[in-house]
């Protein structure tokens, strides 16, 4: 105990050469062979020791490289047509043991066990097998993996000391890892792995469950789960993207582009969410999940080309997205801009030709509206969950609360403005005129800034406020945002209402011939 004690404390005062550990020893079995052999042959040239299975074993030896089989070492050989080959103490012992207690190395002693520091396992195809509508029900069954599953779990959990490659996915990962570090590996990089291990371990179970559960009653997000998408980084480089959990391919077909980033995932939700709640020909620029260029028009090309002038400096670089489908016409006038994704629920094929002379630029033909009936956000270690908004107010359902009546024109703007502040970060405000957003107002702490930062944005890009109508996504607390507005030549106000002094907003709209009408809804979202 007190040699495992002071190894211990050695490794809580970070002392690098306790944490770094060279793999001597892999056990390799899997399904898919592809890229296998390049791992192989360096894992030989640092004189690892490898023991096998079945057809991997079989593939190593033909590659001319030693192996040593695993029904040698554990003395019984693969049994029950194959559903048992790797289910022996040791195996499992010589990868759950840990290496720092002295009473789990004597063990090993006495039973002869080897440690295992490596571990490479893939499982079989279920879901493929599942998803083949002439797989029989006996052969989707074989493929429930038992023995990959569990030497998954088993080093994933013992990653103070084994690292475990769960998939082919990350060859290239532990080969860079071979090669940089001539075979050894730090508890950082054995942590990340059982990571990616349990992802894949909760994957396949996930799918495994859904296959057998046939009943409507299985939880949204749990449904969701069965699928996970490894990203190439987070919000920002130095961030881990990890995964994205859920059926991404539900959603979209990706017909063009480079690989879809974190930052992507976020901004092609916002487009999803806005343009969901638009009927009538709708083009619209994200940026950073808030719109900063919107336009309903009858014609595609002019919907994209007024959308373009909300803000063309914001543009670049931005996500596009429509409710119709993409013509030629649209196609070249979007082509000059710089953008990274394109969405649409269908493109012709002057216009895809078009859109593909930029290699990077990511093309998604919408399949779905993407939009789940639960939101989910990570708060204190924990998970917050709640019903998404759906609430999309109409024209029909608008009155004005003041002597003014609502033209059917400023209904359409209300109704229009009112959705694209719905899908703004608040504290948010939009000013919009014909159908097309002037400017918006974002992320402030303050309604008035916010009111302000719409107000100069406008003025920047020369649209005429007069005639314009704001929407605000909360009430207003006094009566200071209208009378700004007004001063501007905004006559038409479209806000959810609920402040203790609403009366004075109202009174002053009353006084100065300004249409308000209140919706009873409001949209944060922060």
């Amino acid at each position: 105990m007190i040699v495992g004690n002071f190894i211990y404390l050695c490794q809580l005062i970070d002392i690098p050469q306790l944490k770094m550990k060279r793999i001597e020893s892999a056990l390799i079995s899997v399904f898919y062979k592809d890229g296998l052999d390049e791992l192989v042959r360096r894992l030989d040239a640092l004189n690892v020791k490898i023991f096998s299975t079945g057809g991997t074993f079989d593939f190593i030896s033909s590659l001319g490289i030693k192996a040593e089989k695993v029904e040698d070492l554990t003395g019984y050989p693969s049994i029950l047509g194959g559903r048992v080959k790797t289910l022996h103490p040791k195996v499992f012992g010589g990868i759950l043991a840990r290496r720092e207690l002295r009473e789990d190395q004597l063990q090993m002693d006495k039973y002869e066990i080897p440690s295992i520091d490596l571990v490479i396992v893939d499982l079989y195809p279920f879901e493929k097998t599942a998803a083949d509508a002439q797989a029989k029900e006996e052969d989707i069954i074989e493929k429930i993996d038992i023995g990959g599953i569990s030497l998954i779990r088993a080093a994933a959990k013992n990653f103070n000391d084994v690292l475990i490659v769960p998939s082919v996915d990350y060859y290239g990962e532990l080969l860079d890892i071979l090669n940089t570090n001539e075979g050894k590996t730090d508890l950082e990089t054995r942590r990340r792995f059982a990571t990616y291990a349990f992802a894949v371990s909760s994957n396949y179970d996930t799918a495994i469950f859904n296959h057998f559960n046939k009943t409507e009653h299985i939880p949204a997000f749990r449904q969701s789960l069965n699928k996970a998408v490894t990203l190439r980084y987070g919000e920002n480089p130095h961030q881990k993207g990890m995964f994205f959990y859920g059926n991404i391919d539900s959603c979209f077909e990706q017909l063009h582009g480079k690989e879809i980033s974190y930052n992507n995932i976020g901004d092609i939700d916002a487009a999803f969410s806005l343009i969901n709640d638009f009927e009538e020909t709708t083009f619209a620029i994200i940026k950073h999940n808030n719109a900063c260029g919107v336009a309903c028009r009858e014609n595609l090309c002019e919907a994209y080309i007024a959308a373009l002038a909300c803000d063309p400096v914001s543009a670049f670089g931005g996500v596009l997205v429509t409710n119709r489908p993409i013509d030629k016409a649209t196609a070249e006038a979007m082509n000059s801009l710089f953008m990274e994704i394109c969405i649409a629920p269908d493109y012709s094929e002057e216009a895809l030709a078009i859109l593909k002379t930029k290699k990077n630029r990511i093309i998604l033909k919408q399949k779905h509206n993407g939009i789940s009936s639960l939101q989910f956000r990570s708060a204190l270690k924990g998970v917050l969950v709640q019903d998404k908004d759906t609430v999309v107010e109409k024209a029909e359902d608008l009155v004005s609360i003041t002597k003014v009546v609502l033209s059917e024109k400023q209904k359409q703007d209300l109704v229009f403005a009112n959705k694209l502040v719905k899908h703004t970060k608040s504290n948010a405000i939009v000013l919009a005129k014909d159908k097309q957003l002037c400017a918006s107002g974002t992320g402030q702490t303050s309604r008035v800034d916010a009111l302000r930062q719409a107000i100069d944005k406008a003025k920047s890009f020369n649209f005429d406020l007069q005639g314009a109508v704001m929407a605000s996504d909360a009430f207003f607390p006094f009566p200071d945002c209208v009378e700004i507005a007004h001063n501007e030549g905004i006559d038409c106000v479209i806000q959810p209402g609920g402040s203790v002094k609403d009366n004075l907003t109202i009174d002053y709209c009353e006084q100065h011939n300004m249409a308000m009408a209140i919706t009873g809804f409001r949209h944060f979202k922060h």
